[in-house]
């Protein structure tokens, strides 16, 4: 800060000793000294305006945040707790919206309650084909069962039938082959019991030259069966295939020599006798 320059002597001259232009001087000099003194006390006044103006920004930005915070805690408890006046109004208009509501709730449950069929028609429809396919399921079990138990029985009868035509097979054959000139005419009438159709009546029409040659040969024959499959079969006839070994004694010379032979008898089922009814002698 400049310092205030001292007064010049010539004030301490007395008023009467000047002459009016010197004193005009100092009137100057003293109204020039007054300004520059004002002037000088402006700039000191607004230079600690601005000290203090920039200590109180610095103070206030350090503390504006915890205001804040501050503030806002002071804002939350007011809401909580409020005026009574402000309580009842939001009472009252709550009570207002209440009554609103049970209106729209009035509303709500009138189109609930025309939406409920289409619910309860989903859930019975879903039911509904929930049965079907367990009815669905029970029927294709028992359809398997029964086809099961059916294919079961079919495969015994086969094997009934089978072994019931096997036998009557292999029993024809070695009946047919097998004799005993001593007993031509018992073998003779076994198999014509044991024949029917065209074979028994070609048989029968030959059966007393059979005869009469199996005792002048003195033919003996023993017949053994090696092997029997059926080739085709249904409830009343089949076709077997039969292996058979002979040996055969007479008076030509033959001496039990062994041959083989394989045939296919057609067989009849008459009652509940199978009888034959076709040989044919298979190379």
């Amino acid at each position: 800060m400049p310092s205030r320059k001292p007064s010049s002597p010539v004030l301490d001259t007395s008023e009467d000793d000047a002459s009016p232009s010197d004193a005009l001087k100092l009137a100057e000099q003293a109204e020039a000294e007054a300004a520059e003194a004002e002037a000088v006390a402006a700039a000191a006044r607004a230079r600690a305006k601005a000290i203090r103006l920039r200590n109180e920004a610095a103070a206030k930005a350090a503390t504006d945040i915890p205001e804040a915070h501050e503030d806002a805690d002071e804002a939350a408890d007011e809401e909580s707790t409020g005026d009574p006046e402000d309580t009842a109004e939001v009472v009252e208009s709550e009570g207002t919206e209440i009554t609103d509501t049970s209106g729209s709730e009035g509303d709500t449950e009138s189109k609930a309650s025309g939406r409920m069929p289409r619910v309860q028609v989903s859930s019975l429809f879903w039911k509904v084909l929930a049965s079907c396919l367990t009815l669905i399921l029970i029927v294709g079990l028992l359809v398997l069962s029964g086809l099961m138990i059916w294919q079961h029985r079919q495969a015994e009868h086969r094997e009934k039938l089978t072994a019931e035509y096997t036998a009557a097979a292999r029993q024809t054959v070695v009946t047919l082959m097998s004799l005993d000139f001593n007993h031509a005419q018992d073998a003779v009438k076994n198999i014509l019991d044991n024949s029917t159709g065209e074979f028994r009546e070609d048989f029968e029409a030959q059966s007393k030259d059979f005869v009469k040659l199996a005792q002048d040969a003195k033919v003996v024959t023993e017949a053994n069966v090696t092997g029997a499959a059926v080739d085709s079969m249904s409830d009343d006839k089949a076709v077997v295939l039969v292996a058979v070994n002979t040996k055969v004694t007479n008076t030509t010379g033959a001496n039990k020599q062994p041959r083989p032979w394989r045939v296919a008898v057609d067989l009849v089922r008459e009652g509940d006798q199978i009888k034959l009814s076709k040989v044919e002698f298979v190379p």
